[in-house]
């Protein structure tokens, strides 16, 4: 069956301004499932060349499976019959016997396992760069999903092939709207989908064989046969040598443990010892860290929305669910679900607000007491000193006036061009049972769900 290409406009456009090049060296990476073949295939349907997928295998399988690729397209009996044990010298003969001046492509998908087993394919590939593929007609591209190896060996500054990408696309999950395209649910069913999975295409097909999405978190999550029962062992053993450690910050962050202190605790390592585990997770897209606008602090939330789910619910009730007796209550998935509102609305309130430029939260004590506060989302623009101070409620039939009245009691505390500062409000619920556009003089902004359905993740 054909599946319908959904989204990833953009990266097609720079795709195809490569491809109208002379010649380009394109790096595509991302999450594992987040769609890099299925974008590649796309581009490349009605273009010819080589195509070559790398499984985790010994260096003389790849390269007798690359050679047999290439010696398939070029119709060429003599190379498929050599014995090649060296990606320099099959290079070299491509130098030799391939038409410089004939427009084709050349992919190599999963090319972080050729990496992995040949340490020195980035040296042979920038010769073949510098020597030939620069004086050719040829497109180069390669994809990977081992984020860690693709960083260091094939991004970084200290890698041979440094400065030789003519492009590189860090391919991200898709937004909101282009996620619901998967799925015929109804709004709130698929902004729990979303909160469950993200917008990984692949996760996405999984639920789209379901009528509802209990039925879906139901089959796929709480059975131990399920299809992502056991997804994060895959991914984070692929990418961490340390998994436990990894496994225990992932599951502390998870369980509302947000300062590097009470992860640590958690996890039951020294403060200080923390950090180093943090920023890797940070740079590999897991975790991110949320600062306060008027305060010197920070909190950590799991960025990758799949694997907060699956820490929340399969990880923590993983006994009971071998046992087939487990679905979360109510109040456990709204928590849940009120925790990925905010953290949605935070990603994507400059959609709503293009005028404002920085997204941060504010939180702190209450001066002359032990008292703490919290203000959800606050966007403000530098230069134009406007503030827009937001609260998210995942709730039904929401009074955006008490909200406000609240609201404007936590402002007080929000140190930031106090004499200066234009002051505006936002409430995002799911309904409401009363809107505001004004209180106190301040202009008031609200939005349910079926306004965050026209408008969240417009940019993607």
């Amino acid at each position: 069956m054909i599946r319908r290409f959904i989204n990833r406009n953009e990266e097609l456009k720079i795709l195809e301004r490569e491809w109208e090049k002379e010649n380009a060296f394109v790096i595509v990476y991302g999450r594992r499932r987040v769609g890099k073949t299925r974008l590649i295939e796309e581009f490349l349907k009605t273009r010819e060349g080589v195509f070559y997928t790398a499984e985790d295998v010994s260096k003389s399988i790849q390269i007798a499976e690359f050679k047999n690729a290439v010696a398939n397209y070029l119709d060429d009996e003599f190379l498929k019959n050599q014995e090649i044990r060296e990606w320099g010298h099959l290079f070299s003969y491509l130098e030799r016997t391939v038409d410089r001046n004939k427009k084709f492509y050349i992919w190599m998908d999963e090319f972080t396992y050729i990496v992995k087993n040949s340490p020195e394919i980035t040296s042979v590939l920038q010769k073949f760069i510098d020597g030939f593929l620069r004086k050719s007609r040829i497109f180069f591209i390669v994809s990977g999903s081992l984020f860690g190896i693709m960083n260091e060996k094939v991004l970084s500054s200290a890698s041979p092939l440094y400065g030789r990408r003519t492009r590189d696309i860090l391919l991200l999950p898709l937004s909101f709207n282009a996620s619901r395209q998967f799925v015929n649910y109804p709004l709130e069913d698929g902004m729990k989908l979303y909160f469950t999975v993200g917008g990984i295409p692949e996760y996405l097909l999984v639920a789209k064989n379901y009528g509802s999405y209990k039925e879906f978190i139901t089959n796929e999550f709480f059975r131990k046969d399920g299809y992502f029962y056991r997804e994060p062992y895959f991914i984070l053993s692929r990418e961490f040598k340390e998994i436990k450690t990894y496994f225990s910050i992932l599951a502390a962050i998870a369980f509302g443990n947000t300062s590097p202190t009470t992860i640590a605790n958690f996890v039951g390592i020294r403060a200080r010892e923390i950090y180093p585990y943090l920023e890797n997770l940070m740079t590999y897209g897991f975790v991110s860290r949320m600062e306060s606008l008027s305060r010197k602090r920070s909190v950590y939330v799991i960025k990758d929305v799949f694997f907060d789910f699956w820490f929340n619910f399969v990880y923590r009730y993983r006994e009971s669910i071998e046992t087939g007796r487990f679905f979360p209550g109510k109040n456990e998935l709204n928590e849940y679900f009120g925790k990925r509102f905010e953290i949605f609305i935070t990603e994507n309130i400059i959609d709503f607000f293009p005028g404002l430029t920085t997204v941060k939260k504010d939180f702190g004590t209450v001066p002359g007491s032990r008292e703490s506060y919290e203000i959800d989302a606050v966007a403000f623009n530098e230069r134009t000193k406007e503030i827009l101070f937001a609260e998210c409620k995942w709730k039904d039939r929401v009074n955006a006036e008490k909200i406000c009245e609240e609201l404007a009691g936590k402002t007080e505390y929000v140190q930031w061009h106090n004499d200066k500062r234009k002051e505006h409000f936002a409430v995002f619920a799911k309904s409401f049972s009363k809107r505001i556009s004004e209180f106190e003089g301040r202009p008031v902004f609200c939005f349910d769900l079926r306004d965050l359905g026209k408008l969240a993740g417009t940019r993607s």
